[in-house]
């Protein structure tokens, strides 16, 4: 493989008695090796996030028990009908585009930390909210403001994450945090399996479930007190002994586990850590370019992620198939969305995460293409696996790309501006798909689908740069 720094500007190697004068914070974080207290942050973050999937995912597997309730419909009866499942799916999104746009800089503003803390138990209580609804109007509200949590929490996770990672263990540890967030599909699904046709204690089960997507509240204060604040954004506000602290504080944990000296730092040319950023800078330079890849790139890939994800079940009763085996066969299918990036950690930080975008893109769109002929329950299923790959594998990449973009100062704001267009794009995702289900079947909607992620290939080939194993302040310039 090419040199992958090479397009980029140079690290420089610090001597080791120069280091503790000159080097940054972000310098020593990224210096530091691979040991058991950097994977147990990203546990840490991977099971806050855990919480943020499950609830994010809730809506597609309690469908069914929402159908049989009469609540709602699979179909629309016009392009918004509110009694359609679409209304729904549009609610959630609407709230995520709301949390992603207006509400993301609140990261910058007031730490990853705290506000990791505060999405996560506003998300939590307005779900609880919701399980307790019986009308459309009700469950689409509260859906709307856990919505808006859900994408406050979505890009604090990935700014934190991307910040606290060593360099040379940022894919690997975005692809762990996915695959951990991921187990939460398999278990929604699961729970929903044997509790939606069902009614404990006289109580829809799809109740249940929404009940207990709102546990995450619980376990977060707990989270909370394990994990330091990001060194790198305390270093940007000028809040440098905080700062050098928490980072002394790591680097004496890391070195004592390991149980030699650490590495020299690397710094980047010009490299500048406190620094006021505004909305602006994301236009300007080479952020212009990226900006608008990442806007492009976003108003498409919802339509292969959601399209297939929100909908399966819905998608497998439209064929003919039963609520029950609906969700017999949603629940094997998800238990591919922690193996693929899992298996995608092998490559995660040799390969640039742009081709590994394309690459899952481009299965995305042929393997549903495949999935919409199949009638047998291994078809269904074994395409249904190799999709769950696909999508699996394109979130962990994109997740783990969009957060590398930009430099600390902005980065919240900036991956949550640009990443609320595919919250937008979602709102319409939901109805486009009922359309084609409705005129055109399952092969309707794949079409649909596969059109959407031969753009994304195009646009991420041709204007991505490179990110693999580079410091984000290398990136950064």
């Amino acid at each position: 493989m090419a040199d992958i720094a090479a397009t980029v500007p140079s690290a420089i190697p610090l001597q080791p008695e120069t280091e503790v004068a000159a080097a940054t914070i972000a310098a020593r974080i990224d210096r530091l090796p691979s040991t058991r207290y950097i994977w147990w942050l990203v546990l840490l973050l991977s099971l806050g996030g855990f919480f943020d999937v499950f609830d994010n995912g809730l809506i597609a597997y309690i469908a069914p028990g929402l159908f049989a309730a009469k609540i709602f419909t699979p179909t629309t009866a016009g392009f918004f009908d509110i009694n359609g499942f679409a209304s729904l799916v549009a609610s959630t999104f609407i709230g995520m585009f709301a949390g992603t746009l207006l509400f993301s800089s609140l990261s910058d503003l007031f730490g990853r930390r705290t506000i990791f803390t505060f999405a996560l138990v506003w998300y939590s209580l307005a779900t609880l909210m919701m399980a307790f609804q019986s009308t459309p109007l009700a469950i689409d509200l509260w859906r709307f403001v856990a919505g808006c949590g859900i994408g406050v929490e979505l890009i604090t996770v990935d700014t934190y994450l991307s910040e606290l990672m060593p360099k040379d263990r940022r894919g690997q540890a975005f692809a762990f945090n996915q695959s951990f967030q991921f187990l939460a599909y398999p278990t929604v699904s699961l729970l929903s399996w044997l509790l939606v046709p069902n009614a404990p204690l006289d109580i829809e089960g799809w109740r249940w479930v929404t009940i207990i997507a709102a546990a995450g509240a619980i376990v977060v204060w707990w989270i909370r007190l394990s994990l330091p604040e990001s060194p790198r954004w305390l270093a940007s506000h000028g809040r440098i002994a905080e700062a050098e602290r928490i980072t002394a504080a790591m680097e004496a944990k890391v070195q004592a586990e390991s149980g030699g000296p650490l590495p020299p730092p690397e710094i980047v040319r010009g490299e500048v850590e406190q620094a006021h950023g505004a909305w602006k800078e994301m236009w300007q330079g080479v952020y212009l370019s990226r900006s608008i890849m990442l806007i492009v790139f976003n108003l498409l890939q919802s339509i292969g992620y959601y399209g297939f994800a929100s909908w399966v079940p819905t998608l497998l009763v439209s064929q003919g198939i039963t609520i029950t085996k609906s969700l017999l066969y949603t629940f094997v299918i998800a238990l591919a969305n922690p193996v693929g990036p899992l298996i995608a950690a092998s490559i995660a930080d040799r390969v640039h995460r742009k081709w590994q975008l394309v690459g899952a893109c481009g299965c995305l769109a042929v393997f549903g293409l495949v999935f919409a002929q199949m009638t047998t329950a291994t078809g269904i299923i074994l395409l249904g696996v190799l999709i769950t790959f696909s999508t699996s594998n394109l979130s962990y990449a994109f997740h783990a790309y969009k957060a590398e973009l930009y430099p600390t100062r902005i980065r919240a704001r900036a991956i949550g501006f640009t990443y609320s267009w595919s919250r937008f794009s979602t709102v319409f995702v939901g109805f486009m798909v009922a359309f084609f289900l409705r005129n055109y079947g399952t092969m309707g909607v794949f079409g649909f689908i596969a059109a959407a992620m031969v753009a994304c290939c195009l646009i991420i080939a041709l204007m991505g740069p490179p990110t693999a194993r580079l410091r984000l302040e290398q990136i950064s310039h």
